[in-house]
């Protein structure tokens, strides 16, 4: 599903209109009956209390209009309270506005010195259609706008908001002071950014999109590249399995993970691996903890390397390292590895020879952060699967600078870096090293525990390995991880959900998953 961002939107309604001669008006009453539509299919029994259009001045407020006038003619009783003058109407909100009183529709002016008359019309209301702002603000809401939205809100009457929740930030969902706190959202042609991440994902409440007919060409022009990642697109990327086949069809996988008082990444890692559909998997770590690893991981085979006092693996020579990824499909580096100087080197080598594709995860992340000049003359582009901690370290700033615009800072270092970003966390978000942007919508507060990470780090290794493009391997892995973690916790719940539980889950997830949506 596409989204867009205000300008992206704002260009495609220009060129509608414009170019490709569909009336504004056309435009906005598609939008009021998309908007009247989901709400008697939602809030049917609420609207038929009274539906109480809360307008601006601009086109959300003709928007929520027309929407006045559908309910009205639909015989669901319906008033309009406007925060504005009849004559500081847009043209076309002032259009609807003329067409709704036409009906007797009720329509009260609002000013600040009137805000108790407000309350009082809001009173008996058993819906709100929030019309006041819509995609173009940028500044704090403030003034009569803020005092009704904080009436708004405090109502405890369901809301319903047009295009996007008034007061809440187009492209990075933030609240400008205050924003509308909606029961459910309908967008307008497409959803927009700031509705699909966090914070704004707090205010939209239920997604519904309205179909206005914005001209295909138009969207081609301007060509939006934020995609939300969908199951209907996804499930075909399941790999399906042939009768005449066998585990070398399947990929073998190198894990190259693991140190002391951290075997347990490089465990998960693996058992995620196979279990995510890997014909082979091979775990090379430090030969002074290949015990550890042999005894629990049955299914898996293990490459012990000369280690150090401090169980961490010594550096190779050419000729070890040919002889450890021959007949491998890809490879998985960093998982509780450690970050020293051997480890380092082990990253060099790989950045400059290897030739399958691979995934750098953890400590591998930490390592190259010494070391980022190195990356963007990579043989092979990995994928780099980094929390905000570890973003932060790559690109030399805190944290809170990555969370302030993930999506920017995932595509900027994809491309500059000529590498493939999964940037974890609520929404993650996937970067190829040509700047498609991809969120994931799938996930919970339960997979917030350890371990998450070196299961999805062995998932994408696996599906790399069974001949995914690391585009593919990326939508599929990290949807799935968190559609896995989301049966899992309807199942358990959310608390005490761990890494093992979605290992586990792997199996009849992906099942599911392959199969059309109920």
């Amino acid at each position: 599903m596409l989204i867009v961002t205000a300008a992206q939107m704002r260009e495609m309604d220009r060129l509608t209109i414009q170019k490709y001669g569909v009336p504004s008006l056309t435009l906005m009453d598609r939008a009021g009956e998309g908007i009247a539509q989901a709400i008697l299919e939602r809030f049917a029994r609420a609207a038929k209390k009274g539906v109480l259009v809360v307008a601006g001045k601009g086109n959300n407020g003709g928007d929520g209009l027309v929407v006045a006038r559908l309910l009205k003619k639909k015989r669901i009783p319906s008033e309009v309270v406007l925060l504005a003058r009849k004559s500081e109407l847009s043209p076309d909100a002032d259009h609807n506005l003329k067409a709704y009183s036409r009906l007797r529709g009720k329509v009260t002016e609002i000013t600040t010195g009137s805000l108790g008359l407000f309350a009082e019309r809001m009173r008996g209301a058993g819906l709100l259609v929030d019309g006041i702002l819509g995609t173009g603000i940028k500044n704090a809401v403030g003034g009569l706008y803020a005092e009704a939205i904080t009436i708004m809100n405090a109502s405890g009457v369901p809301t319903v908001a047009v295009d996007i929740p008034s007061g809440l930030d187009t492209d990075n969902g933030s609240p400008l002071g205050i924003a509308v706190q909606a029961e459910m959202t309908v967008a307008l042609a497409y959803p927009k950014l700031g509705e699909v991440i966090y914070p704004g994902l707090s205010y939209v409440g239920d997604l519904a999109i309205a179909d206005i007919g914005i001209d295909p060409r138009a969207v081609k022009e301007v060509s939006p590249d934020i995609e939300l990642l969908e199951r209907e697109e996804v499930r075909w990327l399941v790999p399906l399995r042939e009768p005449d086949t066998h585990k070398g069809t399947y990929g073998h996988v190198l894990v190259m993970a693991g140190s002391r008082g951290k075997t347990g990444a490089a465990i998960m890692a693996c058992r995620a691996g196979m279990r995510s559909g890997a014909g082979l998997v091979t775990l090379a770590g430090p030969r002074s903890l290949n015990d550890i690893f042999a005894t629990s991981l049955v299914e898996v085979m293990t490459e012990p390397l000369r280690d150090s006092g401090a169980e961490e693996i010594e550096p190779l020579d050419d000729e070890e390292w040919r002889r450890l990824l021959e007949r491998k499909n890809s490879l998985l580096f960093g998982p509780g590895i450690g970050v020293n100087e051997s480890t380092r080197s082990a990253l060099r080598w790989l950045l400059r020879h290897l030739e399958i594709p691979w995934v750098i995860d953890a400590d591998g992340l930490n390592n190259l952060a010494l070391e980022m000049d190195r990356l963007r003359n990579t043989k092979t582009p990995p994928i780099l699967t980094p929390h905000p901690g570890e973003m932060a370290r790559l690109i030399d700033k805190d944290t809170a600078t990555v969370n302030q615009d993930r999506i920017g800072t995932a595509r900027s270092f994809a491309m500059e870096h000529r590498c493939h970003v999964v940037l974890k966390g609520a929404r993650t978000v996937i970067s190829t090293l040509e700047g498609k942007v991809f969120i994931n919508p799938t996930g919970n507060p339960g997979m917030a525990s350890g371990g998450m990470g070196d299961v999805l780090a062995g998932m994408l290794a696996a599906l790399l390995g069974q001949g995914l493009s690391p585009e593919d391997a990326m939508k599929l892995g990290v949807y799935l991880h968190g559609f896995v973690g989301d049966r899992v916790a309807a199942e358990k719940g959310q608390i005490g959900l761990i890494a093992s539980d979605i290992i586990e889950g792997l199996p009849p997830g992906m099942r599911a998953l392959s199969m059309a949506a109920p």
